[in-house]
């Protein structure tokens, strides 16, 4: 499916790809081609469905942002505030781990 050059769910899938190991990459590469369509839509509603039920062991919350990553793929309205959304929260991501780190070196000194 082409939504032009760039969007930000296009973004948001690299930056994801870029701090995954390289078996979820590869994982994470073949979810976005055109033949795993059949399966983008079933699961990405499964996760969403899933993460109602977050208090369970197994399951988790963060079946929230997967399953609307799967479906935003096909889905073009969801594309950009899907895209935006994994963009903010891996920015913040990244600040807390560099928040961590500083905060463990001022500790250690």
């Amino acid at each position: 499916m082409t939504h032009g050059p760039t969007d930000e769910l296009d973004d948001a899938f690299h930056k994801i790809e870029d701090a995954a190991p390289e078996r979820l990459r590869r994982a994470i590469r073949w979810m976005r081609t055109p033949r795993a369509r059949p399966l983008r839509l079933p699961l990405g509603i499964l996760l969403i469905l899933g993460s109602f039920f977050w208090f369970l062991p197994v399951l988790g919350l963060w079946f929230l942002p997967v399953g609307l990553l799967l479906i935003a793929q096909d889905v073009r309205f969801l594309r950009r505030p899907v895209g935006r959304m994994t963009l903010y929260l891996h920015d913040r991501w990244i600040r807390l781990r560099e928040w961590w780190k500083r905060r463990r070196a001022a500790r250690g000194t």
